[in-house]
């Protein structure tokens, strides 16, 4: 264990390993009296299986920002697995440290996963230690005013929520009406690739961070991963890299970010980034700011005629819109959120997820790619993994723990609402009014996977008929009883209707065949 330069002090504040904000207030001013500790933790890496990249991005960021804070003359404790290793728990930790440190005052940043808070509410000091817990400084809604925009258990809709979002922090606004007169240019943002787009699609710009050290740690430590270990690691570990990602975004990304921001391909090196932003990691680490995220954006939206409005409204909307959203659901819904399977889904993930070996190239893709860099942008998440897992009725539980673990940015507190909320409808309907449920027509719509794929998407059925187009069809029909009052499904319905009872009865016999094999597709 590392030894401060001091052997006591007045206070201890704890740094969680997403609390990454230099930004913070805690760091105004320097006190000799006060500790900061961050730590590596072995509670932290066993929760779920957690991709090695992600386990190496927070560890060393982590270091990155310990470092920052004693540059500036802050007292720091940076504590490695090997530091802790003698710890059950945070809990233990903190109550060994201190007692280590005499300190009469613990203090740390509100946890934005449920879990930690809890534990840290709960946390049992001496009585000479006083407990104080203090705002993040992070979000653009603050942690007490959630409940004024959200309610337990009711559906609230993101389109209202943005809205007002965007009037009170005054975001592409004139006055009290948006800017250009629309709040919504979704309609100018589902473009697929074209060949000639696709060849201008930009290299990703990747780091080189060394993480050897890390790796031997986590070996050392018999931490169980998944995904592929990379000892150069790309993301950005700090503020100077994560502003040189943002920079690189808006001069090569943004100008067409929105018109392609729903689209996927399997035909370019940059098939996994496209014109995504890739800063959700040092966003949700707090490296970032949103609201210096957003104002960057718009600066040079409004000196710049390469981007237009549909562009930056369309990134602005998952910020301040959706990021955000996300957090009031995660919060005022928690902890029944997380057991909610209002659907009754109860099959197993199929091994594929674990290898991205399966015949059907959006999933092969899709996958590989967030086995590759622990990472797929949103529409892959959305509308190809979490789609299939909708479709066939995959255990919630299950689909929570791999997106979870799988993801750079994958935190809980985002991670639920978007994977058991809108990807698989298991929340009754409080995040969408209406499942994000899609057959192989979407998928080619919508991308390039269909046209190598070993799936015929034009068939429901038959030998080679694409499995999506079928296990659409049957999920809407098991699920009727529940969606054909929703308005937004009348039109689908009668399209079923339609097909006749042959039709119907051959598209549901092909599905339950896929469903009893899933592993084989």
């Amino acid at each position: 264990m590392k030894t401060p330069a001091k052997r006591s002090y007045t206070s201890l504040r704890l740094v969680l390993g997403d609390q990454l904000n230099l930004q913070h207030s805690w760091y105004g001013t320097v006190d000799e009296k006060v500790l900061y500790v961050t730590a590596e933790l072995r509670q932290e890496t066993g929760y779920v299986k957690h991709h090695t990249q992600k386990l190496c991005a927070f560890f060393a960021a982590m270091k990155e920002f310990a470092n920052a804070l004693s540059v500036r003359g802050h007292e720091v404790l940076h504590l490695d697995l090997d530091d802790t290793a003698t710890f059950d728990s945070l809990d233990d930790l903190i109550k060994n440290l201190c007692q280590r440190f005499d300190v009469t005052e613990f203090s740390y940043q509100q946890p934005d996963e449920y879990r930690l808070s809890e534990q840290l509410r709960q946390l049992q000091l001496p009585a000479m230690t006083a407990k104080c817990c203090v705002d993040t400084e992070h979000f653009l809604l603050p942690f007490d005013e959630i409940a004024e925009h959200f309610k337990p258990g009711k559906a609230t809709r993101m389109e209202a929520f943005y809205r007002n979002m965007r009037r009170r922090l005054q975001i592409l606004m004139d006055g009290n009406e948006p800017a250009g007169g629309r709040w919504n240019f979704d309609s100018e943002n589902r473009n697929k690739l074209s060949k000639a787009a696709i060849s201008e699609l930009p290299a990703p710009l990747l780091f080189c961070n060394d993480v050897t050290e890390i790796l031997n740690r986590l070996d050392r430590h018999k931490v169980e991963r998944i995904g592929a270990t990379r000892s150069s690691l790309p993301w950005p570990i700090n503020r100077i890299q994560a502003l040189e990602l943002l920079q690189f975004f808006i001069s090569h990304c943004l100008p067409n970010f929105g018109t392609y921001q729903d689209a996927m391909t399997a035909e370019s090196p940059s098939d996994w980034s496209l014109y995504h932003s890739r800063l959700s990691f040092a966003l949700n680490a707090k490296i970032l700011h949103p609201r210096e995220v957003v104002d960057h954006c718009i600066d040079v939206f409004e000196k710049s005629e390469a981007i237009n409005l549909a562009q930056i409204e369309g990134f602005v909307r998952q910020i301040i819109g959706w990021r955000e959203f996300i957090r009031g659901i995660y919060w005022r819904n928690m902890p029944d959120y997380q057991a909610l399977n209002s659907l009754e889904a109860e099959n197993a993930l199929p091994d594929y997820f674990w290898t991205g070996n399966t015949n059907m190239r959006c999933m092969e893709k899709s996958i590989k790619n967030s086995l590759d860099y622990s990472y797929a942008h949103h529409i892959q998440r959305l509308m190809i993994t979490g789609n299939f897992c909708l479709l066939t009725g995959i255990a919630p539980d299950e689909v929570d723990a791999w997106y979870l673990g799988i993801y750079i940015d994958a935190l809980q507190w985002v991670e639920l609402p978007n994977t058991r909320g809108m990807a698989l409808h298991a929340d009754g309907g409080i995040v969408g009014s209406k499942p994000y449920a899609a057959g192989g027509n979407y998928i080619k719509k919508m991308s390039d996977y269909c046209s190598s794929c070993h799936y015929d998407v034009k068939r429901k059925t038959g030998d080679g008929a694409c499995p999506f187009n079928s296990l659409y069809w049957h999920f809407m029909a098991r699920h009727q009883d529940r969606f054909r009052g929703n308005h937004r499904m009348r039109m689908l319905y009668g399209s079923w209707a339609r097909m006749g009872e042959e039709s119907q009865r051959a598209i549901l016999e092909q599905a339950e065949g896929y469903l009893k094999d899933l592993n084989s597709l």
